[in-house]
């Protein structure tokens, strides 16, 4: 049945785990359509039911989804390939604008960082599960910053932190309202959590307020909100924008807010925070604000502190206890360190990408072309076609990011990396994409 594959399985979970497997092997393509309940319960010998349980296991791990009459069938982007993994080939000499890494040249050194926190004492079992010095430098950083006091948690990255936050407050099948275009890993992640996206429309500075009200109103249960140099567009968050979007927030406390400020140390706009009127008081019950080590100092620095309610940093701390158990502290006191030795930097990393950014699109502004970035490592550039501007860079030696790695309803883009990104580079690549858009193989367009 199903074409060529016979799906195998006597109990739901038998059943689900072939499906998923054919899934990941690529035996059944993304949009394959399943069998009806009865149909495959028939040709297995089990319950409808059975099958019926199946299918829900499927939908809550983000491999298939249903239409009503129209089926079940396996998504698009099914979580078993994730949107990261799905990448255009980087031929010989070409120039790989892809990967949003860092620059390696504007990272830290991290040997005297890693020898500082070498020397501490040994961490045994039943140590305080953060360090103190860590954690009193990130309080410092986030009440300088504008962000209510709240309990600090110290995970694994952005994403690990996310996720946890999701895990402990949500169930499968929540809305959750995020940016669009907006991070693929995230999207990944939502899907693999059964939770359910709810796209919200943004410009250079951020979401749109009207939109954000549109998605609370629709039942979104969490907002989702990149602070600063946002994949893929390079937005963030401005005072008005910020004023605009607390007055939204503020009618729905009952929400989870995460804001990702994945962008510290390494942008130079300043944080603007969401989750407290001009009084300081939370305007949620539940909040998390995260920043990681990632972009900052490398992303093998596998860190991130967030600072949220007591009873969401509490489900989380828990939740660790009983898996990863903390973070190792090895890495956390060289966080520390880098963050006490590495402020001076900062300034100069983020005008160093600045420069970057702006002259490419300054250069595609030249040529007619209205692309967007305002922070961080990216620049997006709006096109009608996708699979055609991406080829047509391709041939001329740039390797881009697809826009569909990161869209859900929102139009057509290419995401390029200009982290290391030389000015006569910038000129020459905006050459080339007004040439591609001009032969007629995409097209710029506002979204």
């Amino acid at each position: 049945m199903l074409g060529e594959y016979p799906i195998k399985g006597r109990r739901a979970s038998e059943i689900a785990a072939d499906i998923e497997r054919a899934v990941g092997s690529g035996h059944l393509p993304p949009g394959s359509a399943l069998p009806p309940l009865r149909e495959l319960a028939g040709g297995l010998g089990v319950n409808p039911n059975t099958v019926a349980a199946a299918y829900r296991l499927l939908r809550d791990r983000g491999v298939i989804e249903t239409a009503g009459r129209k089926g079940s069938r396996v998504r698009p982007r099914p979580v078993t390939t994730p949107r990261d993994e799905v990448r255009i080939p980087v031929p010989p000499g070409a120039r790989d604008l892809s990967d949003g890494n860092p620059d390696p040249a504007l990272l830290p050194a991290l040997g005297p960082a890693l020898a500082a926190a070498a020397g501490g004492e040994p961490v045994l079992y039943g140590h305080p599960t953060a360090d103190p010095g860590l954690l009193a430098l990130a309080r410092a950083s986030f009440e300088a910053d504008g962000a209510p006091p709240g309990a600090l948690a110290v995970c694994s990255g952005s994403l690990d932190t996310i996720e946890r936050a999701l895990t402990v407050r949500l169930r499968p099948g929540d809305p959750v309202a995020v940016e669009d275009p907006g991070w693929g890993s995230l999207l990944d992640l939502l899907a693999a959590l059964g939770l359910k996206p709810v796209p919200v429309r943004m410009d250079d500075e951020g979401p749109l307020p009207v939109e954000v009200a549109n998605a609370l109103a629709l039942g979104a249960r969490c907002l989702i909100v990149t602070s600063r140099a946002q994949n893929p567009t390079g937005a963030a968050l401005g005072a008005a924008r910020a004023a605009a979007l607390r007055e939204v927030i503020a009618a729905h406390p009952d929400i989870l807010l995460v804001e990702d400020d994945h962008g510290h140390g390494m942008v130079d706009l300043p944080f603007q925070s969401l989750a407290a009127g001009p009084d300081g008081v939370p305007l949620t019950d539940h909040r998390l604000l995260v920043r990681s080590a990632a972009k900052a100092y490398g992303p093998d620095l596998r860190l991130s502190v967030a600072v949220g309610d007591e009873d969401t940093v509490g489900r989380i701390l828990g939740r660790q206890r009983l898996a990863a158990g903390w973070v190792s502290h090895l890495l956390q006191r060289t966080v520390a360190e880098l963050w006490r030795t590495d402020a001076a930097p900062v300034a100069e990393v983020a005008a160093a990408y600045h420069g970057r950014r702006e002259a490419l699109l300054s250069a595609l502004a030249a040529r007619g072309i209205a692309a967007r970035g305002r922070s961080g490592l990216n620049v997006w550039v709006p096109v009608p076609d996708e699979t055609a501007a991406a080829a047509g860079l391709v041939q001329r030696g740039w390797v881009p990011a697809a826009g569909a790695r990161f869209r859900l309803h929102s139009a057509p883009g290419l995401r390029l990396t200009v982290a290391t990104l030389e000015a006569a580079e910038a000129v020459r690549l905006a050459e080339d994409v007004a040439e591609v858009l001009a032969a007629g193989r995409g097209g710029s367009r506002p979204v």
